[in-house]
């Protein structure tokens, strides 16, 4: 596979990052080592066997998360796959109601009922982590269809994998949003391993992954994911053309995850992967620790105020594990509860259609 250089732009100097106050730039640092925090002390829980089910950490790519939601208005959406947990905290879900779901209590964001891949949030525009791979690219698109229909300036934004990419609805989705002018943004996160294979072996690229929008007229746009000054700068652009055109955009963010596909994953250190590989990585292009150097160059904070902020976040981490051990588990009954819309609403049809559970 060719080799795709990242531009050397300072994207600090973006209009979008330039006007950031300290307290901005300290805020996006803080957000990132939030979901950094939740996501250690949700590995803890794990492994302790409180949880059930899967669990996809995002250890990594939290600077694309805050990045692109520190951005959002009141008409722009959100929809992901089932690495949610960072997008969820981004867009201002509480650690509690997000640490409770992972247990399965019905203090839960879903009530206990969904689990690790299943956040939800409509109030923040948040439509949810979902666990078919790509299943999230036409309702995004839906999303992007919604805000158009009712004429406001807004955009979806869709996040996938490098390995949803490969996935045929991905291109119907493209070829809808380019057809119709639909304000939808797919960012692809791409960490180079998708499950479990990696990109030069699952894919075939020219120049990288977002580039085969070209083929349904779409703009799309290459850029380092572990920047969140760059991160912001390319999706600003982005979402101008979804308000200003109403078109559609391809964001390609390269990101690196640290763990693997889920902690189930036991082979992704040294097996599809070097531990080489991932020490590298982790040294090298930790997206907290750049971004922590960056602000301390700018003088926007110092070593004591991050030290301050770690306690913080570690304290608000270790409370919403304590919350989620002393929470309640979903009654029996509740599993009638939020299956159909009309029945828990009580709708004409509600009350008298027929449905699995009362036939």
């Amino acid at each position: 596979m060719p080799k795709t250089e990242v531009r050397s732009t300072d994207y600090a100097n973006a209009p979008i990052n330039e006007n950031l106050s300290k307290e901005d730039r300290v805020k996006l640092l803080r957000e990132m080592m939030r979901i950094r925090r939740f996501e250690q002390v949700a590995l803890k829980f794990y492994n302790a066997g409180k949880m059930g089910g899967f669990l996809h950490l995002y250890i990594g790519q939290e600077s694309i998360a805050v990045g692109t939601v520190s951005l959002m208005g009141d008409n722009d959406h959100v929809i992901t796959a089932y690495r949610d947990h960072g997008h969820a905290l981004a867009v201002g879900m509480g650690m509690n109601e997000c640490m409770a779901e992972l247990y399965g209590k019905a203090t839960g964001c879903s009530k206990g009922k969904g689990g690790s891949m299943h956040y939800f949030a409509p109030d923040k525009n948040y439509w949810g982590g979902h666990g078919i791979v790509a299943g999230q690219t036409p309702l995004g698109l839906g999303l992007a269809y919604g805000i158009k229909y009712k004429g406001l300036k807004g955009a979806a934004l869709c996040f996938l994998g490098d390995g949803a990419v490969n996935q045929g609805v991905v291109y119907e989705s493209l070829n809808m949003a380019s057809l119709f002018d639909l304000p939808v943004i797919y960012v692809i996160e791409n960490n180079k391993y998708s499950m479990g294979t990696s990109l030069e072996r699952s894919s075939v690229i020219d120049k990288c992954l977002a580039q085969r929008a070209e083929a349904f007229k779409v703009d799309w746009a290459l850029a380092n994911g572990e920047d969140v000054y760059e991160v912001r700068a390319v999706t600003q652009q982005a979402l101008e053309r979804a308000y200003e055109k109403s078109r559609p955009t391809v964001i390609e963010f390269q990101t690196y995850r640290y763990y693997g596909h889920s902690v189930a994953d036991a082979k992704h250190k040294g097996g599809y992967r070097k531990e080489e590989e991932i020490e590298r990585y982790k040294k090298q292009h930790d997206p907290i620790v750049i971004f922590k150097n960056r602000l301390l160059a700018e003088k926007a904070i110092t070593e004591e105020q991050f030290e301050a902020i770690e306690a913080e976040v570690k304290a608000e981490a270790d409370e919403s594990a304590r919350f989620a051990e002393e929470s309640p588990y979903p009654t029996v009954e509740s599993i009638y509860d939020d299956v159909y819309f009309e029945v828990d609403r009580q709708t004409e049809a509600g009350r008298t259609g027929r449905f699995f559970f009362n036939n």
